[in-house]
């Protein structure tokens, strides 16, 4: 049995795995005891259990954020990309600007030559990794002058 992600909004059982959110103390500890009744009952009967905590992941909007700034920016800001200044599609800004925030980057060779960068995955981010990124984003946006839209300051555009 391997250790998958937790997907669901509070919790689910799909097969023999069992996904959690714990939102605060009060709502975690029902869940918590009711989970170790069944992984003591597991550990009895024999079996080998993996248990993975990690921080919640992104949200869609702050997703839904980090693209509308990145469409700005591909359509107000050129760089050189092959050595001609051009203006990089959302996907590239996305790869150029998480490698960044990274501050370091990985560089694989590609199996018919040239080379592969290596950023990071934004749908893997923690909630905390992608306010950096859109705070990276809008930095790098504001210091070459993008006009942002009322999406990319985080405004609907409902009235």
């Amino acid at each position: 049995m391997g250790c998958n992600s937790c997907t669901s909004p509070t919790r689910c059982v799909i097969m023999d795995r069992v996904s959690l959110k714990l939102i605060n103390p009060v709502q975690a500890a029902p869940l918590l005891a009711d989970l170790w009744r069944h992984i003591k009952a597991a550990l009895i009967a024999g079996h080998t259990l993996c248990l993975e905590l990690r921080a919640e992941t992104r949200t869609t909007a702050q997703n839904r954020l980090m693209h509308s700034c990145l469409a700005d920016i591909s359509r107000q800001v050129e760089w050189m990309i092959d050595g001609a200044m051009v203006k990089p599609s959302p996907e590239d800004w996305k790869d150029i600007l998480s490698a960044g925030l990274k501050k370091s980057q990985r560089v694989a060779r590609g199996i018919d030559g040239g080379f592969v960068m290596l950023g990071q995955r934004t749908s893997k981010m923690t909630v905390k990794e992608m306010t950096e990124m859109i705070d990276l984003i809008h930095y790098f946006g504001d210091q070459r002058g993008v006009i942002w839209s009322d999406t990319s300051l985080g405004r609907s555009n409902q009235p």
